[in-house]
């Protein structure tokens, strides 16, 4: 069997747990998108975010990432502020909004049971953000949102996780690209104080600035 591209279909087979999810929703909810959460953006830019899975009433519903949930609110708005999109996000996916020099992806393409994918789904869905990875021939900085989607990165680049530890603001050097995380931008990391506007801003202000060196 051909090893899987970046772009798993529309009923991904890979992953029981998930698709008995899936056809749950399906069911329940059938305008939802309710199914693997394709990348946004161009190929060609030189920044991919990884987020951790789609959110339930998110990018699950409307099949665009962090499109339709708090985390999309703080994430689209920092983008804006950086020169990363083009647009004005209103948390639908006609909404005009583009990327720019910007890709955005995720962990686990499916949405899991409680936000909280296993980790043989992390590892399984791997198989897809390696290509997604692959085929952009200008990356130059990728940003993990969150440990699990910083795990699954430095896996998916060779990596070994013991000597790229997970860090709000810490970027570790690969080939020809450098991998910067910071927190998961959720309202659950937000209302905390885990996570604070500011800090963000903080992690994609190095981002940008190592873009334009």
């Amino acid at each position: 069997m051909a090893p899987p591209s970046g772009k798993p279909g529309h009923d991904c087979p890979r992953c029981p747990r998930l698709i008995a999810f899936r056809e749950q929703w399906r069911a329940r909810e059938s305008s939802w998108f309710n199914a693997p959460v394709p990348s946004f953006g161009s190929v060609e830019a030189r920044l991919l975010i990884v987020g951790l899975a789609p959110g339930l009433q998110g990018a699950n519903r409307t099949g665009r990432p962090f499109t339709g949930d708090y985390a999309g609110d703080l994430l689209y708005a920092t983008l804006d502020e950086f020169g990363f999109s083009r647009g004005k996000y209103d948390e639908r996916i006609d909404d005009g909004l583009t990327l720019v020099d910007c890709r955005i992806t995720n962990a686990v393409r499916c949405v899991p049971p409680e936000n909280k994918p296993t980790p043989s789904e992390i590892n399984t869905c791997r198989d897809f953000l390696k290509p997604t990875i692959a085929e952009m021939p200008n990356l130059r900085a990728i940003m993990a949102l969150g440990r699990v989607a910083h795990e699954s990165t430095i896996t998916a680049l060779g990596g070994k996780k013991s000597a790229h530890g997970f860090k709000h603001g810490g970027a570790h050097k690969f080939d020809g690209l450098t991998l910067f995380s910071s927190y998961h931008c959720s309202r659950y990391n937000t209302n905390t104080g885990v996570l604070t506007p500011q800090m963000f801003r903080a992690v994609f202000e190095s981002v940008r600035k190592y873009l334009n060196d």
